[in-house]
């Protein structure tokens, strides 16, 4: 069991956050198993939710949480290189313009119509951030077919390593590249929305 971040469920003080943490305990904890921490049998927080981790949120008129994803920088602690650093053939991706994609939540109580479209504000809102925010790229970890499904969104995504057994899931790092053409792929693939308006937080926001 990872030891959890010092967070707890009495300073989520944001509606959108405490969303965010319950649906990460729905799909992750609930839904696939994932042996990690859960705090007042309701939100699921690792040791990553720190005060450098950022997070994009997408909500429904009710705040009721449709999507959201953590990003955490490269030049500091993050999933790749403290857990899974053997998926890199070469060095693992460390700069300060770089972040990790982690926690890439859907709802799973939307319908299949809404998960397809709230994925692509999603992802159309990473490319945004990262644009905005002057990040040059992403890495991820991800299973082999949710990499099949980013590879072809448009953007330029490699993978970095050897596909790997773990825990009985087949694991692969990847990074994504982002520059001004990035949007104008993503459109091209049929991904792109503009303006999805997602909350974004950095980690200091959490607690009151």
């Amino acid at each position: 069991m990872q030891q959890s971040s010092g967070i707890n469920g009495a300073n989520l003080v944001d509606p959108a956050l405490r969303a965010m943490f319950e649906a990460r305990k729905r799909v992750f904890v609930d839904l696939l198993g994932w042996d990690v921490p859960v705090l007042d049998g309701t939100f699921e927080i690792d040791q990553f939710d720190t005060p450098s981790a950022a997070y994009l949120v997408l909500t429904g008129e009710k705040c009721e949480h449709r999507a959201s994803a953590r990003l955490l920088r490269s030049d500091g602690p993050h999933i790749l290189r403290d857990l899974f650093p053997q998926l890199c053939t070469g060095p693992v991706p460390q700069d300060e313009a770089f972040r990790e994609i982690t926690r890439f939540c859907i709802d799973p109580t939307l319908p299949r119509a809404d998960r397809r479209s709230v994925r692509n504000q999603l992802v159309s809102a990473l490319a945004d951030f990262a644009i905005s925010e002057g990040i040059s790229g992403y890495s991820a970890v991800a299973p082999v077919p949710w990499f099949r499904q980013i590879a072809q969104f448009g953007w330029r995504c490699q993978q970095l390593g050897p596909c790997v057994s773990i825990d009985g899931q087949q694991l692969v790092a990847l990074r994504i590249d982002i520059d001004q053409d990035t949007r104008a792929q993503l459109a091209n693939a049929g991904i792109y929305c503009r303006n999805p308006q997602p909350e974004a937080y950095g980690g200091m926001e959490l607690a009151a």
